[in-house]
């Protein structure tokens, strides 16, 4: 029998109105358990991996594959650099700005469906018709313009379903859910480039292939894992005011959101300051003659990594009921990693950091969609809010090879291995301060 929002506890021992979809939504934080899943938590965990793999495959072929070979091929190599510079600059930003508008417009949406389904689903239809609209392009303005389109459209989906985490499981089984997601998406990100390889030469029917991936994916996840309607729940007046603060969070007011945006952003470029300039150090600091021949056994070497310490850090974050140590541990075991290239200027260097900080950044992975989940202020707004700290994620890996740039020519290449071990370190301390996670 279908459990309904009335039943899905029962009433308060103190006289307080039971926890339901409605009431969860007007007086819950981030770090309160919600209503459960409607068709149980197993299913919802299992269907998060599949659902985030067909969003971030799309970004693992389509945005970092498919799209610079087609600009190679089709306006020339002479301006491709500044050319394929054009468009992901553009896109990166429109998709930074588009996720907090797509978990605001989800968190004020009110159907039967709920208010994560419809957008999930419009996300991936539209971005679905966008990458056609990149298959089908004749020049470069309207190639930018789908590509800008399709990041938007896809980031309308992402959004959402990043709130279900918030939405939908208990704060002790949220290290796991959180380490899932990291495998989807790492999934997504390495088998998206893989299966976009076999589509090099053949770029239109790459695009309508992970076209169609993507909606049989996000429609299966929201298929088999039915929402509560939200349509009973109180829509607060819109004011445009409101809206312009969507990309702000007080940090007065609510000082772990704060604390917990800091650290990720700081993590996460220190990160991409080194993995960013992967290539560029394999062939001027390695001086590796050949490097399209090492860099898919690094990224399997990594993603290795990532999993097996993503598996393994999540549940045990659920068990022990902390989270900041696994933080520091990565923070440690990542410099630990970049310690060596910068020591040791060899190839083999290099192999031995990739598994290392391929592990050291899963343990923090595995954590950190928890953390953020438990630090957001309002379930009203739980969408909008992730949006704003998936800024945290996506602008390192737009900012970073700039700040790269500058520190190789300030320092050189052995310049990015201190620097990004001072940034994760940082970025660990930041955590510190948070009182709502242990």
């Amino acid at each position: 029998m279908t459990t309904t929002p009335d039943s899905v506890a029962p009433a308060a021992a103190d006289g307080l109105e039971p926890i339901t979809e409605n009431t969860f939504v007007a007086h819950a934080a981030g770090n309160d358990d919600p209503p459960p899943p409607i068709k149980g938590l197993r299913r919802l965990m299992f269907w998060i991996v599949p659902a985030n793999f067909g969003i971030f495959s799309i970004w693992g072929s389509s945005l970092f594959l498919l799209l610079p070979q087609q600009i190679s091929e089709e306006f020339g190599d002479a301006n491709k650099v500044a050319n394929l510079a054009i468009a992901s600059t553009i896109g990166a930003f429109a998709a930074m700005i588009a996720q907090p508008v797509a978990g605001q417009v989800s968190d004020r949406t009110r159907s039967r469906f709920g208010r994560r389904a419809p957008w999930i689903m419009i996300g991936a239809f539209a971005g679905a018709l966008s990458l056609v609209g990149m298959a089908f392009a004749t020049s470069f303005v309207g190639l930018v313009i789908a590509a800008t389109l399709m990041q938007v459209c896809y980031n309308f989906a992402q959004g959402p379903l990043s709130a279900v985490m918030p939405d939908r499981v208990p704060t002790q089984r949220r290290g796991t859910f959180s380490a899932l997601t990291g495998i989807g998406t790492m999934l997504g990100a390495l088998g998206g480039s893989i299966l976009g390889a076999m589509f090099f030469h053949n770029i239109a029917a790459g695009y309508i292939t992970f076209a169609i991936t993507s909606v049989v994916l996000l429609g299966l996840f929201v298929a088999f894992n039915p929402d509560y309607s939200s349509r009973d729940i109180a829509v607060e007046p819109f004011k445009f005011l409101d809206f312009l603060k969507t990309f702000w969070v007080n940090p007065v007011k609510y000082p772990d959101f704060f604390w917990a945006f800091t650290g990720r952003l700081l993590l996460y470029t220190g990160y991409f300051v080194v993995s960013g300039y992967q290539l560029f150090l394999l062939t001027d600091y390695f001086h590796v003659t050949q490097p399209e021949t090492i860099i898919p056994l690094l990224s399997l070497i990594n993603l290795v990594g990532i999993i097996i310490s993503t598996v393994i850090s999540g549940p045990l974050s659920d068990r022990f009921g902390r989270r900041k140590p696994f933080v520091f541990a990565s923070a440690a075991v990542v410099a630990l990693g970049f310690l060596l290239p910068w020591l040791w200027q060899d190839v083999t260097a290099w192999v031995i950091m990739t598994a290392i900080a391929g592990f050291g950044f899963g343990m923090f992975q595995a954590v950190d969609t928890a953390i953020m989940s438990e630090v957001l202020p309002s379930a009203r707004s739980f969408a909008k809010d992730l949006g704003v700290v998936n800024i945290a994620a996506t602008l390192p890996q737009t900012v970073a090879p700039a700040v790269a740039g500058i520190i190789v020519l300030t320092f050189g290449y052995a310049g990015l291995f201190p620097v990004a071990i001072v940034l994760g370190i940082l970025g660990a301390f930041a955590v510190w301060p948070i009182k709502s996670i242990r």
